[in-house]
């Protein structure tokens, strides 16, 4: 890096290397999918920073690179934000910013044995406590946690039911901190590759021994995706003729995708009449997603509702946590400028109160999610801990359909089956419906975006509890854990400096002049 340091003098242009290096690693998400670059899409945004003349321009490297990351990852929301993005982009690449000081405080210049072996620990912990942060709902959510970008890759899988998603962001920060050093510091080419293999020392074990789902049955899903259709009446009678091709084949749940409902069921009796007629028809209850303002209570909700051949079974789940200006803006009094820019909600949805476990009959006890709930790895979690055989999420991302963003949303629930050891099924409006089985591997063919069809999956159940569902989110926990250890040394230190010793005053003469000696 340093023969490029005259050309990177300029702040704009270093600026837009720290971008570019930022959003770099976007390409191993779907739908790219180049989930081997992970490993190595830092280094070229670490090897920056740790040039940096000052810990000031350090921490503008950071957030320059996390601004490129956050926009990159997110650009398929430009139709809907518009402008917008780039400010939500600049103030979450922010929380980059105290990351940015950390490698240049770790890695600058020629970092001994002991800098590289703490900054193997605090920089994935740092990395960790960002997402951390940006996980909120109310900040957007986990969505691309660096971890995810592992979603069909077996080993990272087997991890996630060791840590979640958390552990394998920590192993891919590390492995990059640590080819970051071998590549850029020749001095110090030893205790990286010291460091590459006590990661890979440290991971394996957790790899080969965690335990593995045990198979408890089986049981017949069908997703039904209805593909681009406009207009809520239409959407329904597409779904309908679906449904109902679905006759015959011994299925035990059928599932529609997010907003596939646009009235209230209990407004409109003559459309729960209709899916009571198709459950009858199929032999299976029906969980349909119904978007609409609510006859009962005010307000629009977002509802997984349960229909049987009797009508409403009375099992109802509303969504819990909504989609920052997609579906609510917050502070709308502040922020209600955002809609004459984009398509943000023009009003906000109400949220429910509580998750919600659903029997379904045939023994089955599923756990209804909705969108981007399926990005939160504590939503899937919880519902495991209460009894959940099957996950279930209803999506849409029709407002996205030639993106990124369908086959992103998709790759979610691989990481949430592998996390609970549950199977999971990911059903949506327009594509890409899938589903996983316990170890997240995936069961069957993506319904594409281009798909309008009824699929019938068999899916094997599972019993069992994983270290993940069992003890949390303990790497979070560890992190948060180093990065204060780290604090509480860096201020020992600061204490223990012995004082700077005291000024000797000049001597003075007999006749007290000590500037002129004599007078």
């Amino acid at each position: 890096m340093n023969s490029f340091d005259p050309w990177l003098a300029s702040p704009w242009r270093r600026s837009t290397v720290a971008v570019l290096a930022g959003a770099l690693p976007v390409l191993a998400f779907p739908e790219p999918s180049l989930w081997w670059f992970a490993y190595a899409a830092l280094v070229p945004w670490i090897a920056l920073i740790r040039s940096a003349p000052t810990a000031k321009r350090a921490a503008y490297d950071g957030w320059a690179g996390g601004f490129g990351f956050m926009v990159g990852m997110h650009h398929w929301l430009l139709p809907s934000l518009s402008v917008f993005i780039f400010v939500i982009g600049a103030l979450l690449g922010a929380l980059w910013a105290p990351w940015g000081a950390l490698v240049r405080h770790f890695l600058a210049g020629t970092p001994s044995r002991g800098r590289i072996a703490a900054a193997l620990a605090v920089l994935p912990s740092g990395w960790l406590g960002i997402e951390l942060v940006r996980s909120w709902q109310g900040l957007g959510g986990p969505w691309g946690v660096l971890g995810a970008s592992q979603w069909e890759v077996a080993p990272a899988l087997r991890l996630a039911s060791v840590g979640g998603v958390w552990l394998i962001s920590l192993l891919i920060v590390a492995v990059n901190v640590a080819l970051a050093v071998l590549v850029t510091v020749r001095e110090s080419r030893v205790p990286a590759m010291a460091g590459l293999i006590a990661t890979a020392a440290v991971t394996s074990p957790a790899w080969m021994w965690s335990p593995r789902p045990d198979t408890a049955g089986s049981t017949r899903i069908a997703v039904v995706q209805p593909g681009v259709v406009d207009g809520p009446d239409r959407r329904f009678a597409r779904e309908e003729q679906l449904t109902r091709d679905l006759a015959g084949q011994d299925v035990d749940l059928i599932v529609w995708g997010e907003s596939s409902v646009g009235f209230d069921l209990g407004d409109r009796p003559d459309l729960s009449q209709r899916i009571a007629a198709l459950s009858e028809e199929t032999g299976a209850d029906i969980l349909v997603n119904v978007d609409a303002r609510r006859s009962d209570k005010p307000g629009i909700y977002k509802s997984s509702v349960l229909v049987g051949p009797g009508g409403l079974t009375g099992d109802r789940y509303d969504k819990i946590r909504l989609v920052p200006f997609g579906e609510y803006i917050p502070a709308r009094s502040l922020l209600s400028w955002v809609t004459s820019v984009g398509k943000a909600a023009a009003e906000n949805r109400r949220h429910g109160s509580e998750q919600v476990l659903m029997n379904v009959g045939h023994g089955l006890k599923v756990g209804p999610m909705v969108c981007f709930e399926s990005a939160f790895p504590d939503m899937s979690r919880h519902l495991t801990e209460d009894g959940a055989q099957l996950l279930i999420a209803q999506s849409a991302t029709s407002s996205f359909q030639h993106s990124w963003a369908p086959e992103q949303h998709a790759s979610l629930a691989a990481l949430r089956a592998a996390e609970t050891g549950r199977p999971m099924v990911h059903s949506t409006l327009t594509g890409v419906s899938a589903v996983y089985d316990a170890s997240g591997q995936r069961i069957g063919p993506w319904v594409g975006t281009d798909d309008s069809t009824a699929r019938v999956y068999d899916v094997p159940l599972a019993t069992g509890t994983t270290p993940y569902v069992r003890f949390g989110d303990w790497p979070v926990h560890l992190a948060l854990l180093v990065l204060a250890m780290w604090c509480a040394v860096q201020l020992g230190r600061r204490f223990r400096r012995p004082a700077p010793a005291p000024r000797v005053p000049p001597a003075r003469t007999a006749h007290e002049s000590p500037a002129r000696p004599g007078r």
